[in-house]
């Protein structure tokens, strides 16, 4: 009896051992299927959601096609006209210019320009403009790939651009929608911060007898120096005006911004009161005065950066006031539509950097209309009208939508990005120059024939 219990015991201990690790054993196992698993999942997410973002930027390229098209027919004078629903004779220039004009909330009207899908359907039914994917014995989408909805908006409540090392000039040429002029605009809100993630090492930090010394700074990524030129002119005027100021007046000049997060050094004029801004109790904002671009066009005085105290957030925002143009003979002239532009760069060209520029009215009343920015109504904040226009693109994969918008400036407003330098003089005469010079759009030169540019200069 005492041997057989024995065993027994010695038994029972050895179906414990077993029972533990076959248990253990299944805890690995189960825990390696569900990483495997989740992993399977995470990536056929991102699959999907990779493939609703190409599907979005399909919609921002046919976004793109969409708005040359009706440029292209705006040249040739076409005139907004419905199109007939279920006509099978396909859109003509009037019916894309009636989309464009007067249809921009719908979420088909880029597939209807197109011909992706005819004017007696919509996206819905069809599940959106597909992509198909190609290969060489065929076609197929198995995600089901499509943009479902890509609206173009070109009447916007600002001008956004980001400045770059390799592109660090943009010139913003200011065209506003009917209910304001250009001679309206009193003043303009530029905002800018750093975008790239890069750590720039030098911060403002104080200014000894006109000096801006800069302290490094471990970690922080401070926004840059910009510029910001102003260009206007009246409706009548000469390229020797540009060098001029008087009483206030002038058609040019070029400020420089120097950020601090020091709010007492932004706000403390003594020490520095040829480069001093000042924050408009009214508004907490930096105040440039007119007079800065005024300053900045005459060569007999001192000019130096302006001081512009930045968030924490590393967000720079100045009001900029503007002088009225040049006026030489008293009879204070209006600003010219036409000749109405600002150039913001990068003097250092970099870091990558976000700009908005915000135009206001000097009343409520000549803007016309009230944005409503949240919660709060801005009454003389005017509206851009074909500067640049805003796409809106839904994409999807699946079940998986990815929405993106973006900017594109446009592109029938080229610009030089360089100047044109002479130096000496032709023997026997004072013509530097005389040639005619074009400045076109890269996108489509040979579309756009009737967009160039052509300037005569002497």
């Amino acid at each position: 009896m005492t041997k057989q219990k024995t065993k027994f015991k010695k038994g029972a201990a050895s179906f414990y051992v077993v029972a533990f690790s076959t248990l253990i054993l299944v805890i690995i196992v189960a825990s390696f299927a569900a990483i495997i698993i989740s992993a399977v999942i995470r990536a056929s997410n991102d699959d999907l959601s990779q493939s609703a973002y190409d599907s979005a930027l399909a919609g921002i390229e046919d976004a793109k096609l969409a708005y040359y098209t009706y440029q292209r027919c705006k040249e040739r004078g076409a005139t907004a006209r419905r199109p007939v629903v279920g006509s099978n004779d396909g859109l003509t220039c009037d019916n894309i210019v009636w989309y464009m004009e007067n249809d921009s909330d719908n979420c088909d009207m880029v597939a209807h320009i197109l011909g992706r899908i005819g004017t007696d359907k919509s996206s819905a039914e069809t599940g959106g403009v597909l992509i198909q994917e190609t290969s060489v014995g065929g076609g197929n989408n198995n995600m089901q790939q499509a943009y479902t909805c890509v609206k173009i908006k070109m009447d916007l409540e600002d001008y956004r651009t980001t400045l770059t090392a390799t592109n660090p000039t943009r010139v913003i040429r200011v065209k506003l929608n009917g209910t304001a002029v250009a001679d309206d605009i009193e003043s303009v809100v530029i905002t800018w911060k750093e975008t790239d993630g890069e750590k720039v090492r030098t911060r403002f930090s104080n200014i000894n007898n006109g000096q801006v010394n800069f302290a490094e700074i471990d970690d922080v990524a401070t926004p840059p120096v910009i510029s910001v030129g102003l260009v206007q002119t009246s409706n009548s005027f000469t390229l020797t005006d540009f060098d001029k100021v008087t009483d206030g007046t002038t058609d040019r000049g070029t400020v420089f911004f120097v950020p601090t997060n020091d709010l007492e050094v932004a706000k403390d004029s003594s020490g520095h009161p040829d480069n001093y801004i000042g924050i408009s109790n009214e508004t907490g904002l930096n105040t440039l005065n007119a007079g800065a671009f005024v300053k900045s066009n005459d060569r007999t005085v001192k000019n130096l950066p302006y001081v512009v105290y930045c968030n924490e957030g590393g967000e720079c925002v100045v009001k900029m006031n503007l002088p009225k143009v040049f006026d030489e003979s008293g009879n204070s002239p209006e600003r010219n539509d036409d000749t109405f532009a600002f150039v913001a760069s990068l003097p250092y060209g970099g870091p990558s950097t976000d700009i908005v520029l915000k135009f206001y009215c000097s009343a409520a009343n000549l803007c016309g209309y009230v944005i409503v920015d949240g919660e709060k109504q801005v009454a003389n904040q005017a509206r851009l009208e074909g500067v640049q226009i805003n796409i809106d693109s839904t994409g999807r994969a699946n079940d998986l939508y990815r929405r993106v918008e973006a900017r594109l400036d446009n592109p029938v407003l080229p610009y030089p990005l360089y100047g044109l330098e002479l130096l000496g003089e032709n023997s026997g005469s004072t013509e530097l120059l005389d040639k005619d010079m074009a400045v076109t759009s890269e996108h489509s030169a040979s579309s756009y024939e009737s967009s160039l540019q052509t300037l005569t200069a002497k």
